[in-house]
């Protein structure tokens, strides 16, 4: 495989909301095989996959150009969506269902910003579906279109990092890109989160139900991810986080609704509560909010699966005492140093992996309120704690 293609790949893998697409694809067609793939003139290569039916391509599998109507879709940009390839004049008799036995297909093209063609998003099954309608095809198009930009993204940080040779010039214009981007991102997942509410109102059976679900969860978390970006852009730009603090600010509430929505989605995770808060603080509560998700959502990622977290907050000697603590492997000493740097990313579950941007954008929270967040890991838990005055 020449190195163009690997790197095609490599990006593609690197967008960690691309399983849930194909997840979300599957699901809303009732299809049994998604991919995005990279198509060029002359080759065709699946960059990631979801397999349900058994159709042996892996990511890095690679197809006869020829014979896919990829190819086709190249040449005309077009989208194809075909419920029942027995019944449909078009294609009933083309060579691609007839090769692969395929019944049902959808593909779309992804198309770069500059207007370049990357490849499509795909899904096929041997048997009949309804994908040739305005919803589906609406869901594809939006998903092809956040994929691209992504891809876009990591095209202009790669020219970027062969044009600029001065490490602090890269590094400044990186994160005047990562600005601009946190804006353009927003505009293809209003458009997902858009949709998925118009389908919302449409549907109500229970499958359709837990499919919108499903697109809601991973547009929040595409939001979430967006929203550190630009947190992590306004901190080196702007000289810092800025607060809006307020008196008397009661955190227990906001702490507890917290857990519930971690707990929500993690239900096989345990999460314990120690909360001894009987007075407000001078905090910015959204922040000490966002703070505290953070520090949870990294117990969650890197924590051991049979140990509960736990959560403490108490008032006591005059200062706010905030911790999280999970069980799991010791965090070795000469890691904790980089445990706060920004684009950190440790060994936890995959599917929560994000950009290593959430204990970065904690300790700038905890900063801007004079503080620090100090990290302690031995072989029985590691712990996280944020200490103010009151």
């Amino acid at each position: 495989m020449t190195h163009d293609f690997q790197n095609a790949i490599d990006a593609v893998q690197r967008i960690v909301a691309v399983p849930t697409i194909l997840d979300v694809v599957c699901r809303a067609t009732g299809m049994g095989f998604a991919a995005v793939a990279r198509v060029t003139e002359d080759r065709w290569v699946a960059c990631q996959v979801l397999d349900n039916i058994h159709f042996g391509l892996p990511p890095g599998g690679e197809l006869k150009v020829e014979t896919t109507l990829c190819h086709e879709i190249r040449q005309h940009r077009q989208i194809v969506a075909i419920d029942n390839v027995a019944e449909d004049a078009t294609y009933k008799s083309h060579h691609t269902p007839q090769i692969y036995g395929l019944q049902s297909y959808i593909s779309v093209p992804i198309v770069l910003p500059d207007g370049r063609f990357f490849g499509t998003l795909c899904a096929i099954d041997p048997n009949p579906h309804q994908v040739n309608n305005p919803q589906i095809i609406g869901t594809f198009t939006l998903f092809a279109e956040l994929i691209a930009y992504h891809l876009d993204a990591e095209d202009r940080i790669n020219i970027a990092e062969t044009k600029v040779v001065d490490g602090q010039a890269f590094s400044d214009l990186r994160e005047q890109f990562i600005a601009v981007l946190g804006h353009d991102l927003r505009n293809p997942l209003a458009g997902l989160e858009g949709g998925r509410r118009m389908l919302s109102t449409m549907h109500d059976d229970p499958k359709s139900v837990r499919i919108l679900r499903l697109m809601g969860e991973s547009v929040a978390r595409m939001g979430g991810l967006i929203d550190n970006l630009m947190d992590f852009a306004r901190g080196r730009l702007g000289g810092g986080i800025g607060l809006q603090r307020a008196a008397d600010q009661r955190l227990e509430p906001l702490l507890a609704q917290i857990v519930n929505e971690i707990k929500a989605g993690n239900p096989e995770r345990e999460i314990k509560m120690h909360f001894d808060l009987p007075h407000g603080v001078d905090v910015d509560q959204a922040r000490i909010g966002q703070m505290f998700s953070n520090l949870l959502g990294n117990a969650i990622t890197h924590g051991a699966q049979d140990q509960p977290i736990v959560v403490e907050a108490a008032i006591a000697d005059g200062r706010l005492r905030l911790s999280v603590a999970n069980g799991g492997k010791q965090i070795p000493q000469e890691a904790l140093g980089r445990l706060f740097q920004p684009f950190q990313r440790g060994d936890g579950e995959k599917r929560y992996q994000g950009l290593g941007l959430g204990l970065y954008i904690a300790s700038q929270i905890a900063e801007a309120h004079g503080e620090t967040i100090c990290v302690t890991s031995d072989p029985q838990e590691t712990r996280f704690t944020f200490t103010m005055p009151t």
